[in-house]
């Protein structure tokens, strides 16, 4: 899960410049641009990698490992390099065929310009090179080669060492034949460019936690990657000969499993390869990961619904076939039938259609019907196999259904149905006046003191506060029938609308910014984490559309006779603390330490946490949906050791910890 930062806009209502002029009066040929080569890319480099952030940078590093995934998936790659170098600089290199070298018969330059200088251009478009592969739309490496500063590209085929060197997507140098080698493989370096970014920092565990993701998911193949930066050095290997097997032991952690063996499930059919690992354990949440050709399609799609629906009609049949439901139990739904499940499909399919540009989500219709009829098949042999872990599996699922069941009316209760018609609406929540959800925002605050401050310091017309008392429920340890019993949570639920779990409905939020207002204190950073838990695992929709976002208030208030700033790092306090000293000494500056929203009085709070003219929110996104999960049941499951182990490793980032 990742934070990026926002300033929130201009209040709603604001008016617009009377009398502006449009802008492009004439518009004619001379205003179309022909942008040749790769200065599309650089153009507009959104388009391709999704930002110029370090979302935008670490795609960089994903686009060539992929080329590498790529020529392991047809069987001629099984070792993967990664490198960080000091200036952030990355190599990446694979022992695959080498990207080809020789002068292509209609463009007439060497296969490895063409590819690293025209957009569209790659093997990946013919299906005898390629069986299935990621990178479908042929834009790869060229991206990267336009927005880097810098790549060299050494190829070892055809018993010779090739280089070439490019700038900014342009060629520097031509093909050179080297040495004589029998080796084969890729080696790319590439320097991001400072005038395509905004950050150009890698972050270690966002690039291990793809390569591992990798790994498990092409079993047997080796992938390392190394930091050489100074002070952080480190290196990690990652290579599963149990393939998708071992990764549900990875995800599952230490949560009790049901049943000690990982079902395994693999067939092939219409050149559509399936492999689904799934094992049970104790806990409440379902954790499914699916993915297409290695890209985590995190929306779903044919395949889940195929994976969905047969584990349901499965589950059902064996219950019944067996008499383990009783008469007077009704059919076991998805939501009981996946109660605890730690799952991982993973689909290889030649002609892959996604649904947006993002790849997400997988549109074939044929696939859902191949995955469901694997399911149905292998599942219920292996039911019939293992009998004790087939009735512990039910038992499970039936408890999950009364409670369940149980939880009924207090899920009832917290319909958006329920709040407009009714009038039922939290008691304590101080809504807006404004009925258009994309303009309002609900605060959530810690404590009825800093509640207090935020009603009245609040732009009534957007502005929703509701208060919290105390810490809420970790949902991450209980089932829905006792987080609906939570009366913070269902204060929540009804306020927003939308519902929870599978029948949350996205259209019927009442507020497109959710954002958590707690303490700068250890206190509050747990509410704030026992909140974003309730999202993710009850709201998660909310989060993926970018409505949820962190409230950012000052650290300190720094203050000289009548003058004042409000800080919001050490380093901002400091500069002002010399700005304002001029060298002579800091004795008459007065600087206070805000632990508690309740210490700033209404106008403080919304001059500096609420004006959207000067706030900062931090938007809260989610970068990779399996590490996410994990983390949130490292620090918010049962297992006492993992948080230990989390704590000891990031230790060192804490900052303004409470004495």
């Amino acid at each position: 899960m990742a934070q990026t930062n926002g300033k929130g806009g201009k209040q709603p209502g604001a008016k617009k410049t009377k009398g502006a002029k449009k802008a492009g009066g004439d518009y004619t040929s001379r205003q179309i641009q022909v942008l040749k080569g790769l200065e599309a890319v650089r153009k507009r480099p959104g388009m391709y990698i999704g930002s110029t952030s370090a979302r935008g940078l670490h795609h960089l590093v994903y686009e060539v490992v992929d080329n590498s995934i790529d020529e392991a998936m047809a069987g001629f790659c099984s070792t993967i390099d990664v490198v960080i170098h000091e200036d952030s600089s990355i190599t990446v290199v694979d022992d695959g065929r080498g990207i080809p070298v020789d002068v292509h018969p209609e463009e007439k330059v060497p296969g490895l310009e063409l590819a690293l200088t025209r957009l569209h251009a790659g093997g990946k478009f013919d299906k005898q090179t390629y069986k299935v592969s990621g990178g479908l739309h042929g834009v790869g490496v060229s991206v990267v080669n336009a927005l880097s500063s810098r790549l060299d590209v050494e190829v070892m085929r055809d018993g010779f060492v090739w280089t070439q060197s490019f700038e900014r997507g342009h060629k520097k140098t031509e093909l050179t034949k080297g040495k004589k080698t029998k080796k084969t493989g890729t080696r790319v370096y590439f320097q991001p460019d400072p005038e395509i970014f905004t950050e150009l920092r890698y972050d270690w565990d966002t690039l291990s936690n793809r390569l591992r993701e990798l790994a498990y998911l092409n079993r047997g193949i080796s992938i390392s990657l190394t930091d050489s930066r100074a002070g952080e050095e480190a290196a990690e290997k990652y290579h599963f000969e149990g393939g998708i097997v071992e990764y549900v032991g990875y995800l599952r952690g230490n949560k009790s499993a049901l049943h000690e063996e990982v079902i395994f499930l693999r067939g092939e059919q219409d050149l559509v390869d399936i492999e689904l690992a799934m094992q049970y354990t104790d806990a409440y949440n379902e954790n499914t990961f699916t993915f297409v050709n290695n890209i985590n399609t995190h929306e779903g799609g044919t395949h889940l619904s195929g994976f969905k629906a047969a584990l349901t009609r499965t589950i059902n049949s064996y219950a019944q076939k067996n008499s383990v439901l009783k008469k007077n139990d009704a059919s076991l739904s998805g939501d009981d039938v996946r109660e605890g499940i730690v799952a991982v499909l993973s689909v290889k399919v030649p002609e892959p259609q996604f649904e947006g540009q993002t790849k997400t989500k997988l549109g074939n219709s044929e696939v859902r019907g191949i995955v469901e009829s694997l399911v149905n098949d292998r599942l219920s042999t292996w039911l019939e196999e293992n009998p004790s872990s087939g009735r512990r599996i039910i038992e499970k699922s039936i408890q999950a259904a009364r409670a369940r069941e149980a939880a009924r009316k207090a899920r009832d209760l917290t319909r958006k149905k329920s709040a407009l018609e009714t009038g039922i609406l939290p008691g304590k929540l101080a809504d807006c006046s404004s009925r258009d959800a994309s303009l309002s925002e609900l605060y959530l605050v810690e404590g009825d003191s800093a509640g207090g401050s935020a009603k009245q310091g609040r732009d009534r017309e957007f502005q929703a506060i509701l208060p919290l008392k105390g810490k809420i429920l970790n949902v991450e340890r209980a089932r829905i029938d006792k987080v609906l019993s939570n009366e913070e949570i269902r204060a929540m639920i009804t306020a927003i609308g939308a519902n929870i779990g599978d029948d949350f409905d996205l259209e019927q939020t009442r507020y497109h910014k959710t954002i958590i207002m707690t303490d700068a204190d250890v206190d509050g950073a747990h509410i704030r984490t026992l909140l974003l838990t309730f999202f993710f695992r009850q709201m998660k929709p909310l989060i993926e559309a970018g409505y949820v976002y962190i409230a950012q208030p000052p650290l300190y208030r720094v203050q000289k006779g009548k003058k004042e700033f409000y800080c919001y790092t050490d380093t901002e306090r400091d500069e002002v603390i010399e700005r304002l000293s001029n060298g002579k000494g800091s004795a008459s500056i007065n600087i206070q330490r805000y632990k508690g929203l309740g210490e700033m009085n209404p106008e403080q709070l919304w001059e500096t946490t609420m004006n959207p003219e000067n706030r900062t929110l931090l938007q809260v996104t989610i970068e990779d949906a399996t590490y996410a999960a994990k983390l949130f049941e490292d620090l918010m499951g049962d297992d006492v050791e993992e948080r230990r182990n989390f704590i000891k490793k990031h230790a060192r980032f804490v900052r303004n910890l409470d004495v």
